[in-house]
């Protein structure tokens, strides 16, 4: 097998395994976002293993999927203007899905690089769903009960760190936990690309 049908093979693979981890929800908010089980893990482990540019094409695929699901979830049914749907797809799915390939970018570091490229990822992704909350759903008026506040800045802020937050710890200690497991701290440190940090 080549190494970019590996890399095909491994991408689709992961995709498919965050989607299903993506279905299970520890706790899932009204105007989307929820903690989920793993489901960024399998997304930055491809780009820790590969590199960031194969990282970022697996993450744009992703946040199609993540974009399907959202609609089937009933995005249209929001209530957003034309231009307001746009800028939510935009921000909410495809750039926010799509910033968790930048995980891979000190995995040169190893151990350390790979958990500091996650928090990274995870991180950036919390500021696009953050400047989505306040850029879109301010323009809504729409808050939710959940949070006593009339600050869009603020509620956004608490809304997306509700979910971004658990969500970020829990994919840390599996990371931890997975890198603890030899054969698979070989595996997720020595696919043997060097072409595209």
């Amino acid at each position: 097998m080549t190494e970019k049908t590996k890399k095909l093979v491994e991408g689709a693979a992961m995709v498919a395994l965050a989607t299903v981890l993506s279905f299970i929800r520890v706790w899932k908010l009204p105007w989307g976002g929820s903690i989920t089980l793993l489901s960024m893990l399998p997304i930055f482990v491809y780009s820790i293993r590969w590199g960031i540019k194969d990282g970022f094409l697996v993450s744009f695929v992703y946040s199609l999927v993540q974009l399907f699901q959202g609609i089937m979830d009933g995005l249209f049914g929001w209530g957003l203007t034309p231009a307001m749907l746009i800028a939510c797809i935009l921000l909410d799915y495809v750039l926010a899905f799509s910033v968790l390939g930048i995980a891979g970018i000190f995995r040169k570091k190893k151990v350390a690089g790979a958990i500091t490229g996650i928090c990274l990822a995870s991180v950036l992704r919390f500021i696009v769903h953050f400047l989505s909350g306040v850029i879109i759903w301010q323009s809504t008026g729409n808050l939710w009960e959940g949070f006593a506040t009339e600050n869009y800045t603020l509620y956004s802020f608490l809304y997306n760190g509700a979910y971004m937050l658990p969500e970020l710890v829990i994919t840390v200690i599996g990371a931890i936990v997975m890198i603890s497991v030899p054969v698979m701290k070989k595996i997720m440190f020595n696919s043997g690309s060097a072409s595209n940090e």
